[in-house]
């Protein structure tokens, strides 16, 4: 009787888990398939996407040096143009795999910071696009150019400025995380003034991470930014900060 009682107590114990792995499967594959979705419509314009990421430096002429690079470019181009269509529904999905694990306040906080996750991304990208690259490609493609002109491949082009974009849109979300964990009790504001110097040496660190130039001044118009990020969201953590409390058993 003992080792029935156990069997069945096992095999209850393994439900929630198995409903928590289909769970992630169904978003998972609703990822998947937003992508898709996104991915064919960004490969249908890639030619007018890839003439508006080479419009910051309109000075260049990109070569392609092997067969299938353009075809190469044009995915990447596509998966890009994808995924930051599809990211508002990618951070939905997300915050809904692990909803269930979180108070019904948690849940509440969480949606309604999703439109302005989505709007800070793109905030970041569109900062990238007019004001970062611009000069980053100009300092790139003008160093030692009287010494040997620089012929720039599509592929490696593409990279670079990709990578800015998404990486500096990703960035620009910080405010945002950071009001949600001080809104749910997880940071203070004072925690985060203490650490002021350390993040204004972190994006300095990100600049150049993220615009891999010597160029103190390119650096510093991405750092600059990553600084006030900061600040800001110690402002916006005074404002919506809450000591954590016990959930109460109508919260769980």
């Amino acid at each position: 009787m003992a080792v029935e009682t156990k069997s069945s107590q096992a095999a209850q114990d393994k439900m929630p888990m198995m409903r928590h792995l289909r769970e992630m499967r169904d978003r998972v594959a609703r990822s998947v398939i937003a992508m898709v979705i996104t991915t064919a419509l960004a490969f249908v314009f890639a030619e007018q996407i890839l003439e508006i990421l080479k419009a910051p430096a309109p000075h260049l002429e990109l070569i392609a040096i092997e067969l299938l690079e353009n075809l190469t470019v044009t995915l990447k181009v596509s998966l890009a143009g994808g995924f930051v269509l599809a990211m508002p529904f990618l951070v939905y999905q997300l915050f809904a795999f692990v909803a269930p694990a979180l108070t019904s306040k948690e849940k509440s906080y969480i949606y309604r910071i999703i439109p302005f996750i989505a709007i800070m991304f793109f905030i970041g990208v569109a900062f990238a696009y007019y004001i970062g690259l611009p000069p980053a490609l100009n300092f790139l493609t003008t160093w030692m150019a009287d010494v040997a002109e620089p012929q720039i491949r599509i592929n490696d082009y593409v990279n670079f400025v990709t990578r800015l974009i998404i990486s500096v849109g990703f960035v620009f979300e910080t405010p945002v995380i950071i009001m949600f964990l001080a809104r749910m009790g997880l940071v203070t504001p004072q925690w985060l003034a203490k650490r002021r110097k350390l993040w204004i040496v972190l994006a300095f660190v990100l600049a150049a991470f993220i615009t891999p130039t010597i160029d103190p001044i390119v650096q510093t118009i991405i750092a600059l930014p990553l600084i006030f990020l900061l600040e800001l969201s110690i402002l916006l953590a005074r404002v919506v900060y809450k000591k954590r409390d016990e959930p109460t058993p109508e919260e769980a």
